[in-house]
């Protein structure tokens, strides 16, 4: 029960702390995408601020030339990801575009989206999946016509080895929750 909620809790916290140092966030992004960026100052942190109190929280939105990137953590599998991503990345554009210039004939440039779970909870095995918002939509038929895909990326020790290879902060961190996992069933043993 409790323990259940501070393991996870922590987790989170412990992951967006790393990962909001922009160093730590860049090694990440070169690490997924195989790309070589050293200048932090080419990330843009666009994590919203306020949108715990609607209910949305996200734990780093940020964007690299033109593309804005939404990397979640996750100690459970949660199949609602793309339905959430979908309310946060239209506060995102909200939050970017002139409402004026949505009545214009130019078009308007918004950055690309890339939606990104990391995941270390115990109920998958996978390394990597994705999850689409169509698959939330009830009796659909032939193409959707509108369309998110989350990819998952499983964090835990043993899973994914050159990304944990390529980025020393998520290997060390997924080393610190293995530690802490078998440490705390070690108590849950001796206690029972």
């Amino acid at each position: 029960g409790n323990t259940a909620t501070a393991n996870r809790k922590y987790k989170d916290t412990v992951f967006r702390m790393l990962f909001s140092d922009r160093k730590n966030l860049l090694s990440l992004y070169n690490a997924i995408n195989e790309t070589s960026y050293t200048d932090v100052a080419q990330l843009e942190i666009v994590t919203l601020e306020n949108a715990i109190y609607m209910g949305m929280k996200n734990d780093l939105a940020f964007i690299i030339n033109t593309n804005l990137f939404l990397y979640e953590h996750q100690s459970t599998y949660n199949p609602n990801m793309p339905l959430r991503d979908l309310f946060y990345i239209s506060s995102e554009y909200q939050k970017m575009v002139d409402w004026k210039s949505l009545y214009t004939s130019t078009r308007l440039r918004i950055p690309t989206p890339n939606f990104i779970v990391f995941y270390n909870g115990t109920e998958k095995k996978e390394d990597k999946w994705v999850d689409y918002l169509s698959e939330s939509y009830e009796n659909m038929s032939g193409e959707p016509n509108l369309e998110l895909k989350v990819i998952t990326l499983n964090i835990n020790v043993g899973h994914n080895k050159k990304l944990m290879e390529e980025c020393r902060t998520l290997r060390e961190y997924a080393q610190y929750v293995d530690k802490v996992r078998r440490y705390s069933n070690e108590m849950e043993l001796n206690t029972a």
